[in-house]
């Protein structure tokens, strides 16, 4: 669902037919050779439509936590998907730009819901009861939190590869769509088929163990373990979810625990690559592809054509990801996509700055060339950085004023985030999660202060 929200909106504010409905004056700068180059797509409205989801997911995401505690994991996971059809209907039947954007805002409570809710829930050690998800998480056992040690990286990079194969389906119809009439219309409304699915899922799957212990509700607790794991014994494990269950109700003012000195390092790191992750310029690239390659020169249905390609190339160097991370290790991969990333980020910067101007258009080579370096780019990231997508939300804006120039800004942060790693991003490889503060931050030049007061530090 998220993959093809973000796939299908940036290729959609590229056609003709959609822009003179609802956007008519970017329509008409498009047209006019003399308007300039990087400020075709600058208009307020047209962000609001592409940032209104992520601004409704954010929201969202705090009442999903809610949800998720008071009414449990399946029902929430089936308000996202019906939420996410209910804004696909609005926004292939739109005809004023206030359906759009609700059904964007709709969109983006799906988007909300389900990215709180479907990550606790294959956390939850979830169980599907049909033949062939058995034997698919039998084989990767991406529905349980007990993934073995040497493939947790892996495992964790599934949720990342099926977001780049959204993006490319995504890609793959708007260049279907793009000469229909009312095309637009297609490539919102299909929208709703990924919704469906979340949905008819939801009716098939089982809540999980945790969920149903913390509803007081035991009995269908244990027999959904037992369903897990393949056999009727489950004593201890159904023990040790009861008295995890126990301890997190004990627990009083969470949010102080998490602001403890000792919870810094983690807190930190998390947040902040998260936040680097947008300052990297990915989601500008993968969102704004289309839009992006037009302002290069390529006609549109050759922009959505190259935003196919970069599509492609996303969805190749996720698997890449999956082998490698958890036989590489995260440190590895950090450094080496930082370094290719920068160099894409500059190269295409130097090109935009020395051979685009206002007005006008790059020739044949430059342009594949731009091409090749935006799929260097873009597969650096999925390999390393990639991870839950949002969209740089202002970056049409930033175009216009930034020119070419913003390649270069995007390149700054790349550089911090290369000494980032360097300096403070300690490797997790082969370590289980229960052994992570003894054998990572404990041991680690920087953050190891942080836990002098927790007791003896303990030598790997």
């Amino acid at each position: 669902m998220f993959g093809y929200d973000i796939g299908i909106s940036g290729g959609v504010t590229g056609m003709d037919e959609f822009l003179m409905k609802f956007f008519p004056k970017v329509h008409e700068r498009k047209l006019h050779a003399h308007e300039n180059n990087y400020c075709k797509y600058d208009d307020e409205m047209l962000q609001l439509f592409t940032s209104s989801l992520y601004i409704a997911a954010l929201v969202a995401s705090f009442f999903a936590s809610k949800a998720c505690s008071l009414l449990g994991r399946r029902p929430t996971i089936l308000m996202a998907s019906l939420f996410f059809i209910a804004g696909s209907i609005f926004c292939g039947a739109a005809n004023a730009k206030w359906m759009l954007i609700f059904g964007r805002v709709l969109f983006g409570i799906g988007v909300g819901f389900g990215n709180e809710d479907l990550e606790i829930y294959i956390i939850g050690n979830t169980y599907v009861d049909t033949g062939i998800v058995d034997k698919f998480c039998r084989l990767f056992p991406c529905f349980s939190e007990i993934a073995p040690i040497h493939h947790r990286g892996a495992v964790n990079i599934l949720f990342q590869l099926l977001v780049t194969v959204g993006i490319l389906v995504a890609n793959l119809i708007n260049y279907g769509t793009a000469m229909m009439k009312h095309g637009w219309r297609v490539s919102l409304g299909l929208a709703a088929v990924p919704g469906l699915i979340l949905f008819i899922g939801s009716l098939v799957i089982t809540e999980t163990p945790p969920s149903l212990v913390e509803m007081g509700k035991e009995m269908e607790a244990r027999a959904a373990l037992q369903k897990i794991r393949g056999v009727d014994n489950v004593d201890a494990e159904f023990q040790q979810i009861v008295t995890g269950c126990e301890q997190a109700k004990q627990v009083k003012r969470p949010f102080k625990k998490l602001f403890k000195k000792s919870g810094f390092p983690a807190l930190f790191i998390s947040t902040i690559i998260q936040v680097f992750q947008q300052f990297t310029g990915i989601n500008a690239i993968m969102f704004y592809a289309p839009v992006l390659f037009q302002t290069l020169g390529f006609k549109s249905d050759a922009s959505l054509l190259s935003a196919v390609i970069t599509g492609l190339v996303n969805v190749g160097a996720t698997f890449v990801s999956i082998y490698a991370v958890d036989k590489v290790g995260r440190r590895k991969l950090l450094l080496q996509a930082s370094v290719q990333m920068f160099i894409s980020q500059v190269a295409i910067g130097a090109i935009l700055v020395t051979h685009l101007k206002a007005t006008g258009t790059l020739d044949k080579v430059l342009a594949a060339i731009v091409v090749v370096l935006v799929c260097t780019f873009v597969m650096s990231f999925a390999w390393s950085w990639g991870q839950w997508d949002g969209s740089f939300l202002a970056f049409l804006s930033m175009l216009c004023h930034m020119r070419a120039y913003i390649f270069f800004f995007f390149s700054a942060w790349i550089l911090i985030m290369g000494l980032f790693v360097v300096f403070l991003l300690p490797e997790t490889k082969g370590v289980p999660i229960e052994l992570v503060e003894e054998r990572v931050w404990k041991q680690h030049p920087v953050w190891k202060k942080f836990f002098k007061d927790e007791g003896k530090e303990t030598a790997d």
